[in-house]
């Protein structure tokens, strides 16, 4: 017990992320020790990274409805189960199709206001995927009833909304930029000047500043190493992720490949 608080309290960077932490804790170990289904509210990629420092050699996998989900919820499955029963009826997520009059641009910003103006709190939410007449987004399963009943509209545009499978989910295509340059070292704010396009010296400042984001955790370091695989958030600018690091050129700098979001 004490070991856990300490964990607890060395991970978590304020009093929610402790109260969060413990109910995750105890929600997953607790699942395991009766041996039945259980997972959390949805969790950002910064939550499920904590999540995942904290039950370090637990059963446990995320989960959010797609392969690419942003927000996921975390979940313990006993051997009884296999994956196939989080795409079931009985999983802990639920998709919801909200159509409208296409002409109304409507955004991700105006869904999720909806959705917090009709008194659905922002942790049982997943991913909101907006297209033209329509939008898909995902639920915490318990709270589908009452979604369907209280979502009538965004703004002053009516909606018509159903349920539907996880595997019909309207996933739009993500815009990435591939960025090629070469770099002296790996320091993290070298890596946020290439992949913004912006001097050294003002990453450095985005960094010092508690803007950026490393594997969506805060990182203040600008001499921090980046790794090949990172993802790097930086308040203002979007985000990149560090794909490859090549060789070194004749002149000792290192070869990358950035993907930019955008």
């Amino acid at each position: 017990m004490v070991d856990r608080r300490e964990k607890i309290a060395r991970l978590a960077q304020s009093k929610e992320d402790e109260v969060l932490l413990a109910r995750v804790y105890e929600r997953i170990t607790l699942a395991a020790q009766r041996n039945v289904p259980a997972s959390t509210c949805f969790l950002s990629k910064r939550e499920q990274m904590l999540c995942q420092e904290l039950l370090r050699g637990e059963d446990f996998r995320f989960f959010g409805g797609t392969e690419l989900s942003e927000r996921e919820v975390c979940c313990y499955l006993p051997e009884y189960l296999d994956e196939s029963w989080l795409y079931s009826a009985d999983g802990p997520i639920a998709a919801v199709r909200a159509s409208f009059f296409e002409n109304d641009k409507l955004t991700h910003r105006d869904f999720l206001g909806s959705l917090m103006g009709s008194g659905i709190k922002r942790e049982t939410v997943g991913d909101i995927y907006v297209g033209e007449g329509s939008c898909d987004f995902l639920v915490l399963r318990e709270i589908l009833p009452y979604v369907l009943q209280n979502l009538g509209s965004a703004g002053r545009t009516k909606l018509h909304l159903e349920e539907i499978e996880l595997s019909g989910l309207h996933v739009p295509q993500q815009s990435v930029k591939t960025v090629r340059d070469t770099v002296p070292s790996l320091r993290l704010d070298g890596i946020v000047s290439s992949g913004f396009s912006i001097s050294r010296g003002k990453a450095a400042d985005y960094i010092a500043a508690g803007k950026a984001e490393l594997n969506y955790l805060p990182c203040m370091k600008g001499d921090k190493q980046v790794q090949e695989g990172d993802v790097i958030s930086i308040c203002g600018l979007g985000k990149i992720k560090l794909e490859t690091i090549g060789g070194n050129t004749k002149k000792g700098r290192i070869s990358i490949e950035i993907s930019r979001f955008l």
